[in-house]
């Protein structure tokens, strides 16, 4: 089980209220803010007992992947829209397929 030292447990800031009437009295130079440190754990709060386990990801779908994949996709894409446009014909007349005749069957 892991112990937790009191250097490294969280720590909240508060700002500084300034308080009402202080007109009269002479003005310091009082921090802006200032930290509380927990020296313990507060009461109720426990430590987890076992290191949460990673599922594996199904067939290598993670969300890093998925990500890149679209991303390349629309380079892709755009890249395709680029070349039609240089070359004034689809993508499917530039790699040879004949377009616009339809499946030509004997009717």
């Amino acid at each position: 089980m892991a112990t937790i030292s009191p250097t490294f447990l969280p720590h909240q800031s508060f700002p500084s209220v300034p308080r009402r009437n202080s007109s009269c009295l002479p003005r310091l130079n009082r921090p802006k803010s200032f930290s509380i440190r927990a020296a313990k754990l507060p009461a109720g709060v426990e430590l987890p007992k076992d290191e949460p386990r990673l599922t594996e990801p199904f067939l290598g779908f993670t969300r890093t992947a998925e990500v890149w994949n679209s991303r390349v996709c629309m380079i892709g894409l755009v890249g395709i829209f680029i070349a039609e446009l240089i070359f004034n014909k689809g993508v499917l007349q530039m790699i040879g397929v004949e377009v616009g005749k339809g499946l030509d069957l004997p009717l």
